[in-house]
């Protein structure tokens, strides 16, 4: 049974990777990692395919916004690309799944809402079709806030959208939506492709629920892999066989985010979670 390849979402290191592409690159290459995976690579493609190469590096999965009508910046809301233009630049990166990583809080709450979410990814399903890509969805906790007929927000919208949507559990995120992370994972079966390593101490309820207290990223307290409370090592047990891609991210880095990406390694590769 094929082994998880591990991977590094590349937002873990933003502001480095920003400033230093290709220096950043060689960092993790020099940690014997073989993938990342990729974000705001829609209007860069060309810069990131050329620093990829440089560190004998490859993408196969990035995130990319593809449900909503509008991108969030620092510099305020901008329209969402056409998918189209998501797909060919992905294309010239050389990743083979695009993946949203992100739809706001209030569309998750409704029936309506989940079925407009997961009509629009399978919409984005046939168009990366054309371009001889897949797409798939990267989770936070608010789509564990509500449910319908017992069943979360999340899982409506993966039985609702078509079998080629990949899916990508981040596991921190499930435990704080209050999930049976292990189970979930069982019961995603093969849909299940890719999921994000993170750990840390798990807020003590849903920070997306309405009754929540005001909530940032930036207090989060993330730990190394096999650290916190995420049950990673029984969750990549229970994934084993359908698992392509083992993602180290930290949303909020403890210390030096290299040396974080390392440790988090040294847990995949000391539990032999990955190849």
């Amino acid at each position: 049974m094929a082994l998880p390849r591990a991977s590094v979402q590349l937002y873990s290191l933003a502001a480095d990777f920003s400033a230093d592409p290709r220096g950043s690159l060689d960092k993790l290459a020099a940690l014997g990692l073989q993938h990342v995976e990729a974000f705001d690579f829609v209007r860069r493609p060309n810069e990131i395919r050329a620093a990829l190469h440089a560190a004998g590096l490859e993408s196969p999965t990035g995130h990319a916004p593809l449900l909503s009508d509008e991108l969030w910046t620092p510099d305020g809301s901008i329209p969402t690309p056409a998918p189209e233009v998501v797909f060919d630049a992905a294309a010239t990166v050389g990743i083979t799944t695009v993946i949203d990583p992100f739809v706001a809080v209030d569309r998750w709450m409704t029936e309506d809402g989940v079925a407009d979410i997961a009509e629009r990814m399978n919409r984005a399903a046939e168009v990366a079709a054309g371009f001889g890509l897949r797409v798939g969805y990267h989770n936070h906790a608010q789509e564990f806030v509500a449910t319908f007929d017992g069943q979360t927000a999340f899982e409506r919208f993966v039985s609702l959208t078509d079998d080629t949507v990949e899916i990508e559990l981040d596991l921190f995120w499930a435990l704080a939506g209050e999930q049976d992370v292990p189970a979930l994972v069982s019961r995603l079966g093969s849909r299940l492709v890719a999921v994000h390593v993170k750990d840390g101490v798990v807020p003590p309820s849903n920070p997306f629920a309405p009754d929540a207290p005001a909530f940032s990223s930036d207090s989060l307290d993330q730990r190394h892999a096999g650290e916190g409370d995420v049950p990673l090592g029984e969750a990549l047990r229970a994934g084993a066989g359908a698992i392509r891609y083992a993602v180290i991210e930290y949303d909020n880095p403890p210390t030096n985010v290299f040396d974080d990406v390392a440790a988090s390694l040294a847990f995949l590769r000391d539990g032999g979670f990955v190849r």
